[in-house]
């Protein structure tokens, strides 16, 4: 597994782990880097099969994979104790790290993520998969900035995002990778056993959020024995990108 470590150096520094979403990499954090670097030792990764992890990812892989491959490397980095923020996928990494690691985690953030699918989360889900598999990955990665961000975001920053877009496909994680792990996403279903995981956890979400809808971050806050709810009002679905909070 690909990681950085950086931020504060002391002995006493706690540990922040940031999980990035879909995409998998740790750059989808650098809006946020200077800022947590002045208060924790932050560690970033790329998720297995993407950015600097190289690797296929098998068919039949799941979300407690992702959180096994997580532990094993703060294990690596003789991490026993730490906070995680992920955003959406990476949120759901950290539940099923914290429900399988309980002592690992002290808190969790949950950006825009959910306990159980929505039925609008798959019908966003479905397009973006049938739009790799009919039109290929170019098509896939123009229309991926309409599911994470506004629409007058989109319209003021269509530089950057022609910009992005060839960066994205010059560094594209494989069809098949990008596959397995949204099967992964989409199958995985914590909602009969939300009451094991004890880690103080905050889910946050956004109104505008046209992947996730905001009520899924309420439901998963109302099912945690120690769940907290908050709500952004604009940013979409990476509102981390658009804004440091």
């Amino acid at each position: 597994m690909y990681y950085k470590v950086s931020g504060k150096n002391s002995p006493t520094a706690e540990t922040l782990v940031l999980s990035s979403g879909l995409g998998g990499v740790h750059g989808f954090w650098q809006p946020q880097m200077v800022m947590l670097n002045e208060h924790f030792r932050v560690v970033v990764y790329d998720q297995h099969g993407t950015g600097g992890s190289h690797g296929e990812v098998p068919a039949g892989y799941r979300m407690e994979d992702m959180a096994d491959e997580l532990a094993g490397m703060l294990n690596v980095l003789q991490i026993d104790r730490c906070h995680l923020i992920g955003h959406a996928l990476g949120g759901i990494i950290g539940l099923h790290l914290a429900r399988r690691y309980p002592s690992l985690l002290q808190s969790l953030v949950v950006i825009n993520g959910w306990a159980k699918l929505d039925s609008q989360t798959r019908r966003c889900f479905e397009v973006r998969q049938n739009l790799l598999l009919n039109s290929g990955v170019d098509a896939y990665v123009q229309a991926q900035p309409l599911f994470l961000y506004p629409a007058d975001w989109l319209s003021e920053n269509d530089r950057l995002l022609q910009e992005e877009r060839q960066h994205q496909v010059a560094h594209f994680q494989g069809m098949e990778n990008l596959l397995h792990r949204l099967q992964a996403l989409m199958g995985s279903d914590l909602s009969n056993t939300l009451k094991e995981i004890v880690t103080p956890t905050l889910a946050l979400s956004c109104t505008d959020d046209l992947l996730v809808p905001w009520h899924c971050s309420a439901t998963l806050a109302e099912g945690l024995p120690n769940g907290i709810y908050q709500q952004m009002n604009y940013g979409g679905h990476a509102m981390s990108v658009i804004s440091t909070f």
